[in-house]
């Protein structure tokens, strides 16, 4: 174990797994930095489908996978991350800066210590929003993410996105009433499966408002 530290949500653990780093919250898995191909799927499939020389906003900095494909992304101008935990953006900038390769400083960045479910009720709008605090819908880190996948929180994110723009949301499985209550807010919805090595495979919950409207 790196470090253990009582955070936003509960304990936080950093902790070295041979030449990989695994984060653990309140004892439960919540990521690693052994793969990570669905996570910077979140962003680059939203990326290729928003408005060109965009402002991607993210919610959670995970170990910087995510973040790390949006810099690398030739559509992406500028990146904003929301993460609520201290630690994590600690962590990003220390002994994980090399696995996304120090994303955190470069000058088209800025980091927000927020919680996502406040930051995005108000505030600036984005070519695309990208969803990554959770393992899913119907696996959340705490009780007050749940608003985040129900109607209020996509409506919230909805609000956030020039017209054009694309919520993306990460899930380590697929969630049909999930894809549901998308469908009923904008006007094209994708799914995208990717393989994991056991178990269900990860989902990607990509949606697009053509043009502005209210419901």
């Amino acid at each position: 174990m790196l470090e253990r530290v009582t955070g936003r949500c509960g304990e936080l653990v950093l902790r070295a797994s041979g030449e990989h780093f695994e984060v653990i919250a309140n004892g439960v898995f919540l990521m690693d930095t052994r793969n990570g191909e669905s996570e910077r799927l979140l962003v680059t499939a939203a990326a290729d489908r928003m408005p060109d020389g965009g402002h991607v906003l993210i919610g959670g900095l995970g170990v910087g996978f995510s973040l790390r494909a949006a810099l690398d992304h030739p559509r992406v101008r500028r990146v904003t991350v929301v993460e609520r935990e201290a630690a994590v953006i600690g962590w990003a900038r220390g002994p994980l800066a090399a696995v996304h390769g120090h994303a955190t400083e470069d000058p088209r960045v800025t980091v927000v210590e927020a919680d996502l479910v406040d930051f995005l009720r108000a505030g600036a709008r984005y070519d695309a929003v990208c969803l990554d605090i959770d393992n899913g819908p119907h696996w959340t880190v705490t009780e007050g993410n749940e608003r985040l996948y129900a109607a209020p929180g996509i409506e919230d994110a909805r609000a956030r996105l020039v017209p054009g723009g694309v919520l993306a949301v990460w899930s380590a499985a697929a969630v049909p009433g999930f894809e549901a209550l998308l469908r009923t807010r904008f006007d094209e919805v994708e799914v995208l499966a990717v393989p994991v090595a056991r178990g269900e495979p990860d989902a990607v919950y990509l949606a697009r408002q053509q043009y502005a409207r209210t419901v």
